[in-house]
């Protein structure tokens, strides 16, 4: 037979120029530091428990930001060494000797049939001895009758075809499909994922020869589409191809969902996929507790349909926040038994508050805004003059301070032209950070609310471009978030605040975007 081993291709990424990694380390750096001025700026000048209430407040977001910004920077520092991590990985493994069984199963919840036949067709095409691969569809849509075209085509193609209604989501589909599994390992795609490059269980497998691996996840990309779904693709990207190597270095890489392969005993170990919204974070820790170790190759095998809509981005994100603000509760009361060490606990504890992290800092920044701008604080009125006596320590402090907005668009612009050569799409990409921060607040705040995760997880269907009464009504509560913003704005203005005016209108502006993307993309 064929001895078929893993190959690596060095990602692009990885062989950015170090000093190019340096320089953003430095804006992280002075990101962290403008914050923390400014916080010793609103000390100095406090005169009134109002003022020191401010003040505390906002050293306290300070340093909740400073210290994500700071491991951020760790983990984009770490990601830059994964290449030789990579290589010593690899010293290890040698070419396969026997193909063992491997089962992939495909989840799906009304889904378009045409589009699961081509993800199903292309994996058919994987370089791999038919009689040793199982392909399973695994069906949880409201109605059998919408999937009798799969039905005959899983038929034709010896797929095995599996109907089910289930209330949990796509664990639930993933679990109904696992009791029909004998194989010996596991292989996810999602149903718009195809296969692009065959070799994928060929170049895979071969890692599990170190018994310990109880996954291997490869990286998550997407077909090209619009400049609006690419901006959004890099969501992804900035996650694979810098916080997923530096952690899989620390023995805690993610299971993203699909486009991997999982030690089947490892699932019976752990009991199945944890039925939750985030299923695949879920995996992860309890695998992890259980002393298995991940891998985590850069390599893309499968791409997937690109989010092409800011209502179905939206959707997505929701489901992501809810699900990491769930997994962060059950962390906190499961972390005695993740055997590893600090490290592991922090990436975790990063994991689940990070895209809650990011919104609810900067709903929290804007209403403390707000609160600044009709304080005693002078920063709305400071003149030339005082800009240019640096011997003024509460002054110097101010200006350090107020580059903190500057510095906060300057770093994910920056990066984003580094390793995608687009200033354009960094400023989307801020822009759409402010966009989603409410529907994500949202999402943390119905973990405690004990919403239904469960309604829907497939992806949205319909696009409603151009339509302004969806787009006001789909974004009523960020309108109303914007409005009362800009109504401080149009205050501060009155009372001639003329810097605080204009800072105010600036966050009003970015939160009304939400109405305004879901009017030009759907």
């Amino acid at each position: 037979m064929d001895r078929v081993g893993p190959k690596y291709t060095k990602n692009i990424f990885f062989g950015v120029g170090f000093s190019r990694r340096l320089l953003i380390l430095a804006i992280f750096f002075a990101l962290s530091v403008a914050g923390v001025s400014f916080s010793i700026y609103l000390f100095l000048i406090a005169n009134s428990a109002y003022m020191y209430l401010i003040a505390i407040l906002f050293l306290t977001l300070s340093f909740i930001t400073g210290s994500f910004n700071t491991y951020a920077a760790y983990l984009y520092y770490k990601s830059y060494f994964y290449i030789d991590h990579m290589k010593r990985e690899m010293a290890e493994i040698t070419p396969m000797s026997r193909y063992p069984k491997v089962c992939i199963i495909v989840p799906i919840k009304n889904e378009d049939p045409a589009i699961v036949e081509k993800t199903l067709a292309s994996i058919l095409t994987i370089d791999y001895p038919r009689k040793k691969l199982d392909v399973m569809l695994s069906d949880t849509s409201d109605s059998e009758k919408r999937s009798r075209t799969l039905v005959r085509f899983c038929k034709s193609n010896r797929i095995k075809y599996l109907y089910g209604r289930s209330r949990c989501g796509k664990a639930g589909s993933l679990n109904a499909a696992l009791r029909y599994v004998h194989a010996e390992f596991v292989a996810i795609f999602d149903y718009d994922e195809r296969i692009v490059k065959k070799s994928f269980l060929k170049e895979l497998l071969p890692y599990f020869q170190d018994k310990k691996i109880g996954y291997v996840q490869t990286e998550k990309s997407y077909f090209k589409g619009s400049f609006f779904s690419q901006t959004v693709d890099l969501f992804d990207k900035f996650f694979f191809n810098f916080i997923e190597p530096a952690r899989a270095i620390n023995n805690t890489a993610i299971y993203a969902g699909s486009c991997g392969i999982i030690r089947k005993s490892v699932l019976d170990e752990v009991g199945g996929f944890p039925e939750y919204v985030t299923e695949d974070t879920f995996f992860s820790f309890k695998a992890c507790g259980l002393g298995y170790k991940s891998m985590y190759v850069p390599k893309v095998y499968a791409k997937g349909i690109q989010v092409s809509s800011f209502s179905a981005l939206a959707k997505q994100q929701w489901r992501y926040n809810f699900g990491d603000t769930e997994f962060m509760r059950y962390y906190m009361g499961k972390k005695k038994n993740l055997r590893e060490s600090v490290i592991s606990h922090i990436d975790y504890i990063m994991h689940g508050m990070g895209l809650s992290y990011i919104s609810v800092m900067l709903i929290s920044f804007t209403v403390l805004s707000v609160l600044i701008v009709f304080s005693a604080a002078s920063i709305t009125h400071i003149s030339l003059l005082q800009m240019l006596n640096l011997r003024d320590v509460a002054t110097d402090l101010e200006i350090i301070g107020s580059s903190a907005l500057f510095l906060s668009i300057f770093a994910p612009v920056i990066m984003t032209k580094v390793y995608f050569g687009s200033f354009k799409k960094g400023f989307m990409l801020f822009a759409l950070n402010y966009a989603l921060a409410v529907t994500r607040t949202i999402a943390a705040i119905s973990v405690f609310t004990k919403k239904n995760p469960f309604a829907v997880w497939n992806r949205q269907k319909t696009n409603n471009k151009g339509n302004l009464l969806y787009s006001l009504l789909s974004t009523r509560l960020e309108l109303l978030f914007a409005g009362v913003v800009l109504l401080f704005s149009y205050l501060a203005l009155s009372a001639s605040n003329i810097l605080g005016g204009f800072w105010l209108a600036w966050y009003g502006i970015m939160y009304g975007l939400a109405t305004l993307f879901v009017y030009k993309y759907g």
